[in-house]
């Protein structure tokens, strides 16, 4: 469940304009394309996410007819319920879940939906309720005792799909790298496999490179090390989980995602692992580009701008962790100021390097960027950060009382009566 945020089917008048609206799953859906006409309309005193669901689904169509496997949508990414439901439109059956509340999520969203526990440490009350109440049957682990505590909550169960977490090389082309949180050494995989072989009714491998990969050679190194676990094991392995990384171009260009696939499908073949069932765990990548967040500039000091959502609430990319640079563009309802001596009224504004602010009374709520925009911003204008589609909506918190976001959907043309 998505907490801190409310959504408002009646939060904005419709004037009449190019956009028309109709409540649709809790969710005000406009029809229009241009989001800067749509918040010039609605005047968004709140922030606000305007989805883009053709976005969505054209994405999550393009990645399952590229992956030449199982596409397991990693949901912590973006678990709103609109967004479930409308990647289950396009095609999304296979869902890595976290913890027993995404399962329970994705079984009131999607009931046929096969799940994958994929967190490598989990409570023994989720494993159990996993099992015997949602039929969940694939689970991950990276060590003896967790294999232990999935054998004692399942009683012993016969049809479980186990896989074994490896520790993939360190990749130093990864915005985070999971090596240090999760996986086992190629010793312990060694030994965890052959462990599961005798209680497994079928035995995966799988590893995670890193989020927002842009090193394609990441995924060969992950599957050379893999190939040798699998040999030196001498037990049959049935599936290999390459995870997910796969990276969005925020503010650099990265690797298409053919890239991607090729890099993988090399590695196989040369390491005699093509016959093997594949799997990935695709997250940032499917969901990035489906969403931006509106906020407003309340305030400016030279080049500071103190905007009404910040790294408390869907920013926290742009905080000092992270410190992800979104493209911005500036959205404002007074007239461009023009030079004394200039015709041109449809020249490009000046642009400068501008901080960000978030509400917060915190001083860590600040978002360096740089983001460029015009050197005429000012407090009333409102900016649309792109590709927030990303764990924007699932990491607010209510620090301050600064928590809500509204929430819409903008679809570019209206349904055909």
């Amino acid at each position: 469940m998505i907490r801190n945020y409310v959504t408002r089917k009646s939060a904005y008048k419709h004037s009449s304009s190019q956009f028309f609206a109709h409540a649709n799953s809790g969710i005000t859906t406009y029809y229009g394309h241009d989001v800067a006409a749509l918040v010039k309309q609605l005047r968004p005193s709140a922030p606000l996410y305007v989805l883009r669901p053709d976005i969505l689904a054209d994405t999550a169509r393009h990645f399952l007819s590229t992956f030449p496997g199982k596409s397991l949508l990693a949901v912590k990414t973006n678990p709103t319920p609109y967004v479930i439901k409308e990647l289950a439109k396009a095609g999304m059956r296979d869902f890595d879940v976290a913890s027993i509340e995404e399962v329970r999520l994705i079984k009131s969203l999607v009931p046929n939906a096969t799940l994958y526990f994929m967190h490598p440490i989990k409570s023994p009350e989720a494993i159990k309720e996993a099992y015997f109440t949602y039929g969940v049957r694939h689970f991950v682990l990276d060590s003896k005792d967790e294999l232990f505590k999935i054998m004692l909550h399942t009683k012993l169960a016969q049809d479980l799909v186990l896989y074994v977490r490896m520790c993939p090389p360190k990749n130093n082309k990864a915005a985070i790298d999971f090596s240090s949180k999760f996986g086992a050494s190629p010793c312990e995989c060694i030994n965890l496999l052959k462990e599961c072989a005798t209680v497994a009714q079928k035995l995966g491998l799988s590893f995670h490179v890193g989020t927002q990969t842009t090193d394609t050679s990441a995924y060969e190194r992950a599957i050379e090390l893999a190939a040798k676990i699998i040999r030196d094991s001498g037990v049959k392995v049935d599936c290999l989980n390459v995870g997910g990384g796969f990276p969005v171009a925020y503010d650099e260009s990265v690797p298409p995602l053919c890239d991607f696939v090729t890099s993988i499908q090399r590695a196989l073949a040369h390491h005699n692992l093509s016959h093997m069932e594949l799997l990935c765990e695709p997250g940032r990548y499917m969901s990035a580009r489906c969403a931006s967040l509106i906020v407003r500039v309340e305030h400016r000091k030279g080049d500071l701008l103190y905007i009404n959502d910040g790294t408390y609430g869907g920013l926290f990319d742009a905080g000092p962790l992270v410190k992800a640079k979104f493209r911005v563009t500036h959205i404002t309802e007074q007239t461009a100021p023009q030079s004394a001596d200039s015709k041109d009224t449809t020249a490009p504004l000046a642009t400068m390097p501008f901080r960000l602010a978030g509400p917060t009374c915190d001083s860590l709520d600040m978002m360096e960027g740089p983001f460029m925009l015009p050197s005429s911003i000012r407090a009333g204008d409102w900016i649309e950060v792109h590709d927030m589609g990303a764990y924007s909506l699932g990491m607010r918190t209510n620090f301050n009382g600064f928590g809500h976001a509204d929430l819409c959907a903008l679809f570019d043309e209206a349904p055909k009566a």
